[in-house]
């Protein structure tokens, strides 16, 4: 459904959202966690910043932050800066012409849960992500 991009990247801003620091974090801290590739990750981070999510900053004491409040920003913020909006708004399969003249086979499913999709993921905030995560880690070592 995802790119590996988009993966890494949720996953990136998940962690991030977690650990509730106030300040840059170190891409590399970050992806050794995550086991990805600093590199790959970097590149995530730019599409991040690009799009006013992430702040960054070079250097021995720099890394990423976010440029806003988890609260304020959404899992489809994160989707759309790193895929771009076409899981929402074009053919599923990705045939060229499909739409309502002529739809692709899963033309009519599709449109039945693209917009329930669409708003839970506009709806759920990487703070209500973090808090299921720190919740998960509680119920792990109780």
């Amino acid at each position: 459904m995802f790119s590996r991009a988009c993966e890494y990247g949720l996953r990136a801003v998940l962690y991030l959202a977690a650990l509730n620091h106030n300040g840059y974090v170190s891409i590399r801290e970050i992806g050794e966690r995550l086991n990805i590739s600093v590199p790959f990750l970097t590149k995530i981070f730019q599409k991040l910043t690009q799009a006013g999510l992430m702040q960054s900053l070079r250097g021995p004491s720099g890394g990423v932050m976010f440029a806003r409040s988890p609260e304020e920003i959404t899992l489809f913020d994160v989707i759309v800066a790193i895929d771009g909006p076409d899981l929402f708004t074009e053919c599923v399969l990705g045939l060229p012409g499909c739409g309502e003249a002529t739809p692709c086979p899963l033309h009519d499913h599709w449109k039945e849960v693209r917009n329930p999709i669409r708003n839970l993921f506009a709806s759920t905030t990487l703070a209500d992500m973090a808090r299921r995560i720190q919740e998960a880690r509680l119920r792990l070592t109780a």
